[in-house]
């Protein structure tokens, strides 16, 4: 098994456990028990430091399990997408490489699809 494909099984795995009630549970315990451990340290910075530290950390690594699970996700859909977009006969194929056009050329084409949409409206509405 490769290193990336350990990183994303990895990846894959802490971003769905970190998504589920367990988790938030266990992450909710953590914070009353420190929070309820105050009086015992006197409320002193370094019990302030301590979860500080730790959510710093949990934070941190979250971003990019959650990036990597994110782009991933992104590819597949995009490469669904395209799929239905070629092999359907009236089709765009402009739209294949969507995610590459810049913010004018975006913005022409939802102008298109918007008329478009308005144009079907009408045509329902009987106008």
């Amino acid at each position: 098994m490769s290193r990336r494909s350990i990183f994303n099984t990895i990846a894959k795995k802490a971003s769905h456990a970190a998504g589920t009630p367990w988790v938030f549970c266990l992450a909710l315990g953590i914070v009353i028990l420190w929070a309820c451990s105050g009086p015992l340290f006197g409320f002193n910075d370094t019990w302030q430091l301590a979860i500080n530290t730790g959510t710093t950390i949990v934070t941190f690594l979250m971003v990019f399990l959650i990036q990597h699970t994110q782009n991933a996700d992104t590819t597949a859909l995009h490469l669904k997408l395209d799929e239905l977009i070629r092999v359907t006969r009236k089709a765009d194929n402009k739209l294949l490489n969507m995610e590459e056009l810049d913010e004018r050329e975006l913005e022409e084409l939802r102008r298109t699809y918007e008329a478009l949409a308005e144009r079907a409206a009408k045509r329902r509405s009987g106008g």
